[in-house]
């Protein structure tokens, strides 16, 4: 009897510790968000230009002008899309992903790096190396999407983009920015 319940708590408590270690494996993983697609379909912005003379930006296009563009290659997921760095009427710049295809994933970003862009396995994890910034969270994993350059940003200091997965440090696919 004394060995039976013996074997009974060990059981309990192996089945509580893996379903411990079950529920944390989930939450860092969700693999579900591998079988969900979120397409977003956003327009390109369309700032106004400055009123007046004296509220003009020197050199600032009368509409949105592509600055430089390149084409996503595909790291850690499949990704496909390319992606436009576009200087507004007002000044500033947006980021623009068109015709984004990649898996979702967690904890996905956007960034501007300065790491040059490389094919397979020796591209996955170079862009945290150097200089990056994050224009925020990804939208959707798939469509055409807008990401504001904060005005202190100097663009200059940036060529190429990635789809980071912070959560893990990895590249789902990059782009080289040239100018156009």
């Amino acid at each position: 009897m004394t060995r039976t319940r013996r074997r009974g708590r060990l059981l309990g408590g192996a089945s509580i510790a893996a379903a411990v270690v079950l529920a944390v494996a989930l939450y860092w993983l969700q693999p579900w968000k591998l079988w969900q697609d979120e397409t977003v379909r956003e327009a390109l912005p369309a700032a106004a230009a400055p009123s007046g003379a004296s509220a003009a930006v020197p050199g600032a296009p009368a509409a949105p002008v592509t600055v430089a563009r390149g084409t996503l290659i595909s790291h850690e997921h499949s990704t496909t899309g390319t992606v436009e760095l576009i200087r507004l009427p007002d000044g500033s710049h947006t980021l623009r992903l068109a015709n984004l295809d990649t898996s979702n994933g967690p904890d996905l970003r956007v960034w501007l790096t300065d790491a040059p862009v490389k094919e397979g396995v020796a591209g996955w994890r170079v862009f945290d190396d150097g200089k990056h910034t994050s224009l925020g969270k990804l939208k959707g994993n798939k469509g055409d999407q807008n990401y504001p350059v904060p005005a202190d940003v100097n663009i200059a200091d940036f060529s190429s983009v990635t789809i980071w997965c912070d959560r893990f440090d990895v590249s789902f696919g990059a782009a080289s920015l040239a100018s156009v």
